[in-house]
């Protein structure tokens, strides 16, 4: 090493300034202390860097070809002082979340986004999986918490009621439906319907809701693929029953978006958190953020929600898996 980061900084003063006493001044130090890290300098890399002759300091070959180095040596340092010091505002730690592509599809992206501009310096993993997965990785904790559709939780887990979005038929944009108008699923044809998978909290509802309300399905797939479940609506005539906040931002372009009416269906989205341990910081931070964008995008629905029976608060441990 050809020394301290001191003695660079204050031998290129003395380089620029051609003075050690204007290289002192402008580095406030002492003329006798940039005199000892110069020399102490000189004495590690064997060379003479200036040469002193009546009151005029002039560097020497190996002083200009230390100075190249130095200037490099000193930006990098400033560089990354300053990439380091843009982490030191908001949060830090380690964040692992649990969302279902309900919640990764719409509400995601403009929360991580914010959340990372003003947390730099958390490490933040989401992990993309269906309610079965996520739960076993809460209860595990393994994640800082999930959002899965309510269930009857049981010991190791600790819920509360995060979201109530409707059900909505989603078909391709050639469907013949209206997008955005209420649908009454008996009155349709029937349909080719793509569930998701018998293991899904969300299958049995689905086909108790069909079986109760009269909705003749033609033909029914299994599908526990959520972006290939969107791209065979929109190139075929298969349909799917999803969640409101997930289509909240669709425009029609690909699919038409159709609340479920007479009766309606709602879905009742809960956090769960591991009962062991409290949320860090982090993962409060983050909740908020991600309950706040939901609520913000399910405002699509508020008609229809204000319109639901008001005796169907959210039961978690009523509900079977």
């Amino acid at each position: 090493m050809p020394g301290s980061l001191r003695d660079l900084t204050l031998f290129v003063a003395v380089y620029e300034e051609r003075s050690f006493t204007a290289a002192a001044q402008r580095e406030r130090a002492t003329q006798s202390g940039v005199s000892q890290h110069v020399r102490k300098l000189e004495d590690r890399l064997g060379v003479r860097l200036f040469m002193r002759d009546k009151g005029q300091v002039q560097p020497t070959p190996a002083g200009d070809s230390l100075y190249l180095k130095c200037i490099d040596i000193l930006r990098l340092h400033d560089a990354a002082g300053k990439a380091v010091r843009g982490y030191g505002k908001g949060l830090d730690g380690p964040l692992v979340v649990g969302l279902m592509p309900t919640m990764t599809r719409s509400v995601l992206a403009p929360v991580l986004a914010r959340f990372i501009e003003d947390n730099p310096n958390v490490s933040v993993n989401v992990i993309e999986a269906y309610s079965a997965t996520l739960t076993q990785q809460v209860r595990a904790a393994e994640v800082d918490f999930a959002i899965v559709p309510a269930f009857a939780c049981g010991p190791g887990l600790n819920s509360r009621l995060f979201l109530r979005t409707p059900e909505v038929l989603v078909s391709s944009a050639h469907s013949g439906l209206t997008h955005g108008a209420a649908v009454k699923l008996a009155t349709l044809p029937p349909l080719k319907l793509v569930l998701p998978g018998r293991p899904n909290t969300r299958r049995h509802t689905l086909e108790t809701y069909c079986a109760v309300n009269g909705v003749a399905v033609e033909r029914a797939i299994e599908l526990d693929a959520m972006l290939a479940t969107l791209d065979l609506v929109a190139r075929s005539d298969w349909m799917a029953v999803l969640p409101g906040i997930m289509m909240a931002l669709d425009d029609g372009a690909h699919h038409t978006v159709s609340p479920l009416d007479d009766p309606p269906l709602w879905l009742d989205l809960v956090l769960i958190e591991p009962s062991h341990r409290t949320m860090t910081a982090a993962a409060v931070s983050f909740l908020a953020a991600l309950e706040a964008e939901s609520r913000r995008l399910n405002r699509r629905w508020t008609r229809e929600a204000a319109a639901a029976p008001a005796d169907v608060a959210v039961n978690p441990d009523a509900r079977a898996r």
